[in-house]
């Protein structure tokens, strides 16, 4: 009997770690026909690490409120974390929703 709850443990930490690996590689758009400035905090006076080119797609590791800015998809206070350090407005990336996609950035 130990052995299977080992087993059940075992397979739901597997199925966690997948569902991990999963929501990291998903990928949202940039809006179309727009190079994305990429900052280094959540508000446009952070400095540019890098643009995005148009046609980009981009992860979503974590999101938190800064700046607001309107742009392609509305006008909002979120920022998507997109790799350590690097932010970009939600305004710009197609989630689908108004709202958060993701976790709180920490």
């Amino acid at each position: 009997m130990a052995t299977e709850d080992i087993e059940i443990t075992g397979a739901a930490e597997t199925a966690d770690t997948e569902s991990l690996r999963a929501a990291a590689t998903q990928t949202y758009p940039i809006a179309p026909g727009y190079s994305v400035n990429v900052r280094s905090g959540p508000g446009t006076h952070y400095s540019v690490v890098r643009t995005l080119s148009a046609g980009s797609s981009v992860p979503i590791y974590c999101q938190c409120p800064g700046e607001s800015i309107s742009g392609y998809y509305g006008t909002t206070n979120i920022w998507d974390n997109i790799a350590n350090g690097q932010f970009v407005s939600d305004a710009y990336v197609k989630t689908g929703s108004d709202g958060y996609v993701a976790g709180r950035c920490a």
